[in-house]
């Protein structure tokens, strides 16, 4: 999948006055640090918000907006810092603190989500100030860049997919990966998802809360998980959904992906050859053969678009799997597929191609829409936030590439990743015939660039923390359901799943039983019983316990 990461450490409690301080800053620090003398943070630790109304057309006018200050680098915290960016939504009745959401990516801003969706969370605010950020290195808060044309993650556009002439292909993502380099500035190099984590408890101890209680989504339950690993006796209530993997490398996820994916292609195709209008028709087989040959097809000759760039049969892939995030999106899919099928008409899977790039946020994000900007000139270095108006076009995707790759430690070689590229590519097209090719080139994301973390895979494990709700659906094209059943296994007794057996990319706003069993965790603290399962029809508030998995 296209998004993902965490690492996290044990952390020993001190006792004694004057030993507060070495606490804070020995948290989430692997053992060999933590015995040598740990910087002094206990300046950040003593920040608190300035909140005014959000600014822009955009805000609503309840949205309040501060921000908090950050080490650019948490072992030199002189070095430089940067501004994270908050949003919050006060809470309208008895306050217990605040809950802090991420809505997935990695890449996804925060803030332009809660303000275009806020609705869906206000239940939450009859205990909570719901809170958001964006993350360092995405939206206002030191947004990384790679300048024009810099508008999809390295290892997916049309001229990398050519997976016959590899060598030119990691020549290419190797200049794009300087590029990165070039534009970002310094964050690029502090950008992964332990300094996320880190800053995620500086966040919480500006908002007064002893505890962080917290909503993740996709790659959102990446990084409650660092956080665990890294803080767990600041664990609040944590609620997981669409829940990642902390342990497959890049090779192992793009495979889940294109299983996933087809999965949800598959109950897609069911729906579609059940209604007159299917443009495949009303043989289920035949609509899955129909649209393989559509998709090399239009590899074969792109069709003409009215911005007078081509059309491939990758690109169509592209908007597929947008379309598929979430079943609401269905009935307008048929209808694209119905107009190019029918009139070659590009208009509607193009509008799914624009409203993302592949990242496995919560389905019906507003962040691509809402940070869309114009200027490629990359941010601003002073490590002050950034206007939205000055968010880089290409932020979403580039974050995505080096949030991933920061987290990732795998770093093969030209020669290994061409013979990796031939091995795998019978893998991938047997994972999915439509989908295979398209995520196969997600092995070549991180090439060119410093080796990743290996904390994630090697430390977020057997967390001793206060249970926290993961939720996985079994139709996720993005998520895997096994990957919340291995990740609740390697937490440990602290994870408790929620299996959603409905379709699309999480569970909270498709399914009213997610929706309610997730608020009543978080609100009052009520866990659903071990082995709890939510209807597919996502309508009955009631779960079910079962012993199946």
């Amino acid at each position: 999948m296209l998004a993902k990461l965490t690492t996290r450490p044990a952390v020993r409690r001190c006792a004694g006055a004057g030993v507060l301080t070495l606490a804070l800053l020995g948290a989430g620090l692997p053992a060999a640090a933590a015995e040598r003398p740990q910087p002094d943070l206990s300046r950040f630790y003593r920040q608190q918000p300035t909140w005014s109304p959000c600014k822009g057309t955009d805000m609503p006018k309840d949205l309040q907006c501060a921000k908090v200050t950050v080490p650019l680098d948490y072992a030199r915290p002189r070095s430089g810092t940067l501004d994270i960016a908050l949003a919050r939504y006060r809470a309208t009745g008895a306050s217990q603190g605040s809950v802090l959401l991420n809505f997935g990516g990695p890449g996804g801003p925060g803030i332009s989500e809660l303000a275009a969706d806020g609705k869906e969370f206000m239940d939450l605010t009859n205990g909570y100030d719901v809170v958001t950020f964006d993350p360092r290195g995405v939206g206002r808060s030191s947004p990384v860049s790679c300048g024009e044309g810099g508008d999809e993650p390295s290892g997916t556009t049309d001229d990398h997919a050519d997976l016959s002439h590899p060598q030119a292909l990691l020549q290419r993502v190797r200049q794009d990966a300087a590029e990165c380099a070039r534009y970002s500035g310094p964050v690029l190099a502090h950008i992964g998802t332990v300094n996320v984590s880190r800053d995620l408890d500086v966040i919480r101890q500006a908002l007064g809360d002893k505890k962080l209680n917290y909503l993740g989504f996709s790659y959102g339950t990446r990084l409650g998980a660092v956080y665990a690993a890294q803080f767990p006796h600041k664990v609040g209530r944590f609620a997981l959904d669409g829940v990642d993997t902390l342990t497959e490398p890049l090779s192992a996820q793009g495979a889940a992906g294109a299983a996933g994916q087809q999965t949800a292609l598959d109950d897609f195709l069911d729906w579609c050859t059940a209604d007159v209008a299917c443009p495949f028709g009303q043989d289920r087989r035949a609509a899955g053969d129909r649209i393989v040959r559509l998709v090399n097809a239009l590899d074969e000759k792109p069709a003409p678009t009215d911005f007078g760039a081509s059309f491939s049969g990758q690109d169509l892939v592209g908007a597929i799997s947008q379309a598929l995030y979430s079943k609401q999106l269905w009935p307008s899919l048929e209808r694209a597929l119905a107009s190019l099928v029918q009139d070659d008409d590009t208009r509607g899977v193009l509008s799914f191609a624009a409203d993302g790039v592949g990242l496995p946020l919560r389905p019906g994000t507003a962040a691509v829409k809402a940070t869309a900007a114009t200027s490629p000139a990359g941010p601003r270095k002073d490590g002050g936030l950034v206007d939205p108006q000055d968010i880089p076009a290409d932020n979403l995707p580039a974050a995505l590439t080096a949030i991933n790759c920061a987290d990732d430690p795998d770093r093969p070689d030209g020669a290994r990743l061409t013979k990796d590229l031939k091995d795998l590519l019978g893998t991938y097209e047997q994972a999915s015939p439509v989908f295979g090719r398209y995520r196969l080139t997600q092995l070549l994301m991180c090439y060119g660039r410093p080796r990743g973390t290996d904390f994630i895979r090697d430390r977020v494990k057997n967390v001793d923390t206060a249970k926290m709700l993961l939720v996985g659906t079994r139709g996720d094209p993005a998520t895997p359901y096994r990957w919340t059943v291995e990740t609740a296994a390697r937490l440990g007794p602290s994870a408790v799943v929620l299996d959603n057996k409905g379709d699309g990319h999480t569970g909270y706003a498709s399914s009213m039983c997610v929706h309610h069993e997730t608020d009543d965790f978080l609100l009052y603290g009520s866990l659903p019983p071990s082995g709890s399962s939510c209807p597919a029809d996502g309508g009955d508030w009631s779960v079910t316990t079962t012993t199946d998995d």
